[in-house]
């Protein structure tokens, strides 16, 4: 699917059109792997367009690099300026964005030497609701993928990288080519891992239940803006290793994600869920807390113009 072009993309330093943000063909990273990247999301909000938790995701891009040994050559403070000046310059509305630093042209082979040349760019498009407009109301289907989880110790879940997602697109191809929407991906022991680009709840009695980072589960912000949310509910959320069976199990499943925000579960391996009451706060307070609406939540919230 072709993504809705903006005006600009910021690189390296610079507004660039376009259709002229672009890599050479021996760009490091296109061969093995050496990038990290971040999706965020800005929307419209009373106050006008505003992005969520942006420098969380900036720290999180800083804290990617530093887990495979990249430096970034740009702050906190300089992409925060660069992403606000991108979104001026497009002059769009609610969007999605990625921030992207990898290892570009100029070195080969597979070591990441300290001194590499790097490339850093921050793209923004509107992109809709990334598991379908009717997710949100009817919930999704899910596939146990046959693929597991990158194990830790292999290829650091933790870390956002460009090499991690070709475990994502294994999974998710898998489950779009067997008629399902996502994947759940076990991690090797057999644990509940994480879906292809969102975290998974199961609620069982009132209590949400999701997989701890030590299953392969990032530390998703949107799984951490959930459990924030869930306890403004008076709801506990536990952090602990689920098996496939505690899903099946379960009152109710959802997924959360930048891309997915919160998508309530309707079916998992042929076993039929309802989209119940936990899962609709949930998804309430979450739009509530990124469009503004709830002000207990504005710290969250960077506007492109104050």
């Amino acid at each position: 699917m072709a993504l809705p072009e903006a005006d600009w993309i910021w690189m390296d330093g610079a507004l660039v059109p376009w259709a002229d943000a672009k890599v050479h063909v021996l760009t490091h990273a296109l061969h093995y792997g050496t990038g990290v990247l971040e999706g965020t999301r800005a929307h419209v909000t009373p106050r006008g367009l505003a992005v969520f938790r942006l420098d969380d995701h900036l720290v999180r891009l800083g804290a990617s690099a530093r887990i495979i040994g990249m430096k970034l050559p740009y702050s906190v403070a300089e992409l925060h300026t660069a992403t606000l000046d991108l979104l001026r310059a497009n002059a769009i509305g609610s969007c999605y964005l990625r921030h992207l630093a990898a290892v570009g042209y100029g070195d080969m082979g597979p070591v990441l030497r300290p001194d590499a040349p790097m490339t850093v760019s921050i793209a923004a498009w509107e992109w809709g609701a990334y598991l379908g407009a009717e997710a949100a109301e009817r919930g999704i289907r899910l596939k146990t993928c046959s693929w597991r989880r990158n194990d830790p110790n292999a290829l650091p879940p933790a870390a956002k990288a460009t090499a991690g997602y070709l475990n994502s697109t294994l999974a998710k191809t898998e489950a779009i080519n067997a008629g399902y929407d996502e994947a759940v991906l076990l991690n090797a022991d057999g644990y509940v891992s994480e879906c292809t680009a969102a975290n998974i709840f199961a609620v069982r009695g009132g209590v949400l239940y999701t997989p701890p980072a030590s299953a392969g589960a990032l530390r998703g912000l949107t799984m951490d803006t959930v459990r924030t949310l869930a306890a403004d509910l008076g709801l506990e959320t536990r952090v602990e290793n689920l098996l496939r069976s505690d899903l099946y199990t379960a009152d109710e499943l959802f997924v959360c994600g930048t891309a997915a925000d919160v998508v309530p579960v309707g079916e998992m391996d042929g076993r039929a869920f309802t989209p119940g009451p936990v899962t609709r706060k949930i998804q309430d307070g979450y739009q509530a807390a990124v469009t503004g609406t709830d002000e207990r939540y504005a710290h969250w919230l960077t506007y492109v113009e104050d």
